[in-house]
């Protein structure tokens, strides 16, 4: 059976599909998971309309009524804003959440699937996930790294989030043979900081360089996607070593409440924003605008080639 039946575009993403425009893939966990109301469905419309501005059409994704939508109208943002009845799905939960007609907001490894089943290349998130700390303990490793490996979207991030073991993701990401690309840095940015300590092996410092590398690859036939690590505006970034002692203040919290697996993440981003007086998601929001923008950038050099 063909995957479109199960594929819906709004009206947005049809015309652009239509008219072979560069199209960016949006998640939706970042909406019903990531950030609280209203400031999720403010950012979600201020990215795309970034997006539009620089040279892309925005396609936020989610699954609803047994479909994935390709492209969310302006009232099911609003709806996966505000929803507490929405699940987050990744690849295992695809299925499920389609055959059952539930309502689903889409991780980084779920858009990167409906992404390359709607036929587009780029997509723009936060950050990807990754390792977790202690994982050689608890064997959390996020399902994002794996989709990485096998799916042919180019994924644009300000890097891992600061919460996961940074080295040990970049580890698995090389294992599974994905490029991670600097953008107009040397060193692999830490979500909130625009610095970790690890350096990359490869820059960029335009999307026409970005885009060039990345139709190298899939003209290789190298299947899997890419990671184009973006840095915060310096601006808007926390200082590394400030941001570590938040994080750690909250993983120990999340110790203590047996806090597990998927409540992992949304815990410790909503202690880190208490814990940062609001501070850690005002560069959320930053980093986030910032990806779009170079996001769109990258794909619109891309479809010009």
């Amino acid at each position: 059976m063909s995957v479109q039946p199960m594929l819906e575009y709004g009206a947005e993403a049809a015309a652009a599909k239509e008219r072979n425009l560069p199209i960016i893939a949006l998640e939706s966990t970042i909406i019903s998971h990531g950030m609280p109301y209203p400031q999720n469905v403010q950012t979600a419309r201020e990215v795309e309309q970034i997006v539009r501005d620089h040279g892309a059409v925005p396609a936020t994704i989610g699954i609803m009524n047994g479909k994935i939508k390709v492209g969310l109208t302006d009232d099911e943002l609003e709806f996966f804003a505000k929803s507490r009845d929405i699940r987050k799905v990744s690849r295992r939960d695809m299925p499920a959440v389609l055959q059952q007609k539930l309502y689903g907001a889409t991780t980084v490894g779920a858009t990167m699937i409906c992404a390359q089943l709607a036929g587009i290349r780029f997509f723009v998130t936060g950050g990807i996930g990754g390792v977790h700390r202690e994982a050689e303990r608890t064997m959390d490793v996020s399902a994002d790294l794996t989709e990485l490996g096998r799916t042919d979207v180019a994924v644009v991030c300000a890097g891992a989030k600061s919460i996961l073991d940074i080295g040990k993701t970049l580890e698995y990401l090389e294992t599974l043979g994905v490029p991670v690309l600097g953008y107009q840095t040397d060193e692999f940015p830490a979500f909130y900081s625009r610095n970790s300590g690890f350096p990359l092996e490869y820059r960029l410092d335009s999307p026409e360089e970005a885009a060039a590398l990345i139709k190298t690859k899939w003209d290789l036939g190298l299947k899997g996607g890419v990671v184009i690590a973006n840095p915060v505006p310096q601006a808007d970034e926390i200082p590394q070593q400030e941001i570590e002692a938040v994080i750690e203040n909250a993983i120990a919290l999340a110790k203590q409440q047996n806090v597990t697996g998927k409540r992992v993440t949304p815990f410790l981003l909503n202690e880190i924003k208490r814990l940062t007086g609001g501070g850690s998601l005002r560069t959320n929001i930053a980093l986030v605008k910032h990806n779009a923008r170079v996001g769109a950038q990258i794909a619109a050099s891309y479809s010009k080639l």
